[in-house]
C-alpha cells in the first residue's frame, strides 16, 4: 500500500530548491522573459547540479581492480589510490567512490536470485508513466550507447571515446566512418526502400551479403564484431540488418529509428551545404554536416531531453560560452555509476501498439522489417501515441529480469561499488536512517527490510529505483541527480560547444542558422520524411 514517503531526510537545502523550482510558474515565466537575467540564472542553476560531488579528474578507476595493468606482469593494486595511470588511460572506466570490498564481500548481502522479486511486477501488473511517451525510452537507449560503452570481455573497460559523438551513426574510430561513407557529396551509404504503402524512404544499406551464411557485405568488413544476440537471428531477420556505426545499432526498432532519422538529416545537411557552397569538396562536406547533427543532438539533449526529465518551471538551455572557466570544465571521463544510472529497463513496455495492433517487445528486436514497412513517420508517431512504463522497482518486462536487472546486481558487486547511502551522502543528500525515508510504499519497505535488512546494507543499483519518483518528473531523486552532474558537465564540455568553435565559420552560416532553429526531435523528424502535408507527431511528453 502506498503511503506518504518520511521526507526528513531528504536535506533542507535540497527541499528548499525543489520548492522554488517547481512553484512560482509566473515569476520563472518573468525571469525566462529577460535574456540577459536568464543566462545568469541558468549558469547558476546548472552549476549548483554540477557542484553536488566533487569534479572531474575523479580519484579513482577501474583499473586498481583490474588483475593486471595492462601489457605487464604487475599484480593489481590492492588499495584504491590514484596513479597517473588510473588519471590518464580511458580504456578503463572511471568511478566517482572507491571499491568497497567489504560491502561486497561474500554473505553480507541477499543471494542476486532473491532480488527478482524487487524488478518483476506485482500481480503481472504494468505502471504506466504519466509524462512520457515511449519516445524517452527509446532515445534514451539509443544517445546512451554512443558513450556508456562497457568492453564485453572486460567489464572494467569501455570501448567508448567518452562523448556524444553519435558513433552510434558515424562508427568509433576513421576506419569504421570511412567504410559507411559513399565518398560523394559528403554523404553516408544509402539504399531506397518500399514501405508497405509502396512509398519509398532512404535507409542505410544492408549489413549481409548472405544473410543465410552469415556473410558480410564485403565493403563492410572489418566495421564490427556482431554480437551473439545479431548472430543467432535467423535469415529473415538478418537479411534486414543495416549497416551502421556499431555494433549494437540494430537491437530494436526505437534504436534503428533513431539512428536512421540521424543518417538521414546527415545526407539531407550534405544536399544543403552542396547547394550553397558548390566548390566544397566531398571530405569537406562530410565533416561539417557531421558538426551540425552532433550540435544539434547535444542541443536536443541537453534543452528538450533534459527539460522533460525535470519538474522545473524554468527551462534550461545550452549556453556553452557561460561554463568554460569552471573547474568541472575538464576532459570527459564517464564513471561507472553513470552507467547504472542509465540501466531503465522498467521504462520500456512489455507489449506496445504497432501497426495498431498489440505486440509484445520481443518482436521489435533485431527486427528491421517492422520499421521499413511502416516507415520512419509513422513509426514515430505511433510510438509517440502511447505511454513508457514507471521508472522504478516492480515494473520491469520479464524477459528483461533475468537478462538485464540481475546481471547488474552481479556486476556492481564484481565491481565493489559503495553502498546506496555512501552515494546520497556524496551527492548532496543525507543517509537515510529508516526504510520509510526511501519509499512510501509500505511494499517496497517490508521487501527491502526483508532482503537487507538494515538501510546501509541496500546496494547502489536496488536503491536508485527504490526511491519514489519526484512529482511531475520522469525519474527519482538519486538517479536525476547522478544524471544533472554527469550528463551537463560532460555534454557541455564537447569540443565543438568551445566558444572559439561553436560558430559561423565551424558550422557555415548556412549550417549556423540550422542549428539555431532545430530545437525539437520533431524538427527533425518532420524535414525526414517523404513529403506528403502531414505533420507528424513526436514529443517526449503524454
Amino acid at each position: 500500500m502506498a503511503g506518504k514517503r518520511d521526507t526528513s531526510r531528504d536535506g533542507l537545502n535540497n527541499k528548499i530548491q525543489t520548492l522554488v523550482l517547481t512553484n512560482f510558474k509566473g515569476l520563472w515565466q518573468l525571469i525566462q522573459s529577460n535574456e540577459s537575467i536568464k543566462r545568469k540564472v541558468n549558469k547558476t542553476l546548472l552549476n549548483s547540479l554540477i557542484y553536488k560531488i566533487p569534479t572531474r579528474p575523479n580519484a579513482y578507476s577501474m583499473m586498481t581492480l583490474d588483475e593486471y595493468i595492462p601489457d605487464t606482469k604487475i599484480p593489481k593494486k590492492t588499495d584504491a589510490y590514484t596513479s597517473w595511470e588510473s588519471l590518464n588511460d580511458r580504456t578503463y572506466t572511471g568511478r566517482h567512490l572507491p571499491p568497497d570490498p567489504k560491502l561486497n564481500a561474500e554473505g553480507n548481502l541477499p543471494k542476486v536470485e532473491d532480488l527478482a522479486i524487487l524488478f518483476r511486477k506485482r500481480d503481472g501488473k504494468t505502471i504506466y508513466s504519466t509524462k512520457s511517451t515511449m519516445l524517452f525510452p527509446y532515445w534514451v537507449q539509443w544517445f546512451t550507447d554512443s558513450f556508456l560503452r562497457l568492453d564485453h570481455y572486460n567489464k572494467l573497460k569501455n570501448t567508448s571515446n567518452h562523448e556524444i559523438d553519435l558513433c552510434n551513426v558515424y562508427g568509433l574510430t576513421r576506419k569504421q566512418t570511412h567504410l559507411l561513407r559513399s565518398f560523394k557529396g559528403g554523404k553516408l551509404k544509402s539504399q531506397k526502400l518500399k514501405r508497405q504503402d509502396g512509398v519509398e524512404e532512404e535507409y542505410p544499406l544492408f549489413y549481409y551479403a548472405d544473410p543465410a551464411q552469415g556473410k558480410v557485405d564485403d565493403q563492410f568488413e572489418g566495421l564490427y564484431e556482431p554480437v551473439n544476440d545479431e548472430k543467432r537471428q535467423p535469415v529473415e531477420k538478418k537479411q534486414y540488418l543495416f549497416a551502421m556505426g556499431v555494433e549494437r545499432a540494430n537491437v530494436q526498432i526505437g534504436y534503428v529509428m533513431l539512428n536512421t532519422l540521424c543518417f538521414r538529416e546527415h545526407n539531407r545537411l550534405c544536399d544543403e551545404l552542396a547547394s550553397n557552397y558548390p566548390d566544397w569538396d566531398d571530405e569537406r562536406l562530410f565533416q561539417t554536416a557531421r558538426n551540425i547533427l552532433m550540435a544539434i543532438i547535444l542541443k536536443i539533449i541537453m534543452e528538450e531531453y533534459i527539460n522533460h526529465i525535470t519538474p522545473y518551471h524554468f527551462k534550461l538551455f545550452a549556453d556553452p560560452e557561460a561554463f568554460t572557466k569552471e573547474s568541472w570544465h575538464r576532459p570527459n571521463y564517464m564513471a561507472i555509476e553513470f552507467d547504472f544510472v542509465y540501466r531503465w529497463h522498467s521504462a520500456i513496455p512489455e507489449t506496445f501498439k504497432y501497426n495498431g495492433k498489440p505486440t509484445h517487445i520481443a518482436a521489435s528486436l533485431w527486427n528491421n522489417k517492422m520499421f521499413i514497412d511502416q516507415g520512419l513517420g509513422a513509426l514515430m508517431e505511433e510510438t509517440c501515441s502511447q505511454a513508457g512504463t514507471k521508472i522504478g522497482l516492480f515494473n520491469t518486462p520479464d524477459i528483461l529480469v533475468e537478462l538485464t536487472e540481475l546481471p547488474a546486481i552481479k556486476l556492481g558487486r564484481q565491481l565493489q561499488l559503495a553502498s546506496y547511502n555512501d552515494y546520497r551522502q556524496l551527492c548532496g543528500f543525507p543517509r537515510v536512517t529508516r526504510f520509510e525515508q526511501i519509499s512510501g510504499d509500505e511494499f517496497v519497505q517490508e521487501k527491502l527490510k526483508e532482503l537487507y535488512g538494515h538501510v546501509d546494507n541496500i546496494e547502489f543499483f536496488v536503491g536508485l529505483y527504490a526511491e519514489d519518483g519526484r512529482k511531475n518528473s520522469t525519474i527519482p531523486s538519486l538517479v536525476a541527480r547522478l544524471i544533472g552532474i554527469d550528463a551537463f558537465s560532460q555534454a557541455l564540455t564537447n569540443p565543438l560547444l568551445s566558444p572559439k568553435i561553436f560558430n559561423k565559420q565551424t558550422f557555415s552560416p548556412v549550417g549556423w542558422e540550422i542549428i539555431q532553429n532545430t530545437n525539437t526531435v520533431s524538427d527533425l523528424v518532420n524535414r525526414n520524411v517523404p513529403p506528403s502535408g502531414k505533420k507528424y507527431k513526436v514529443t517526449f511528453d503524454l
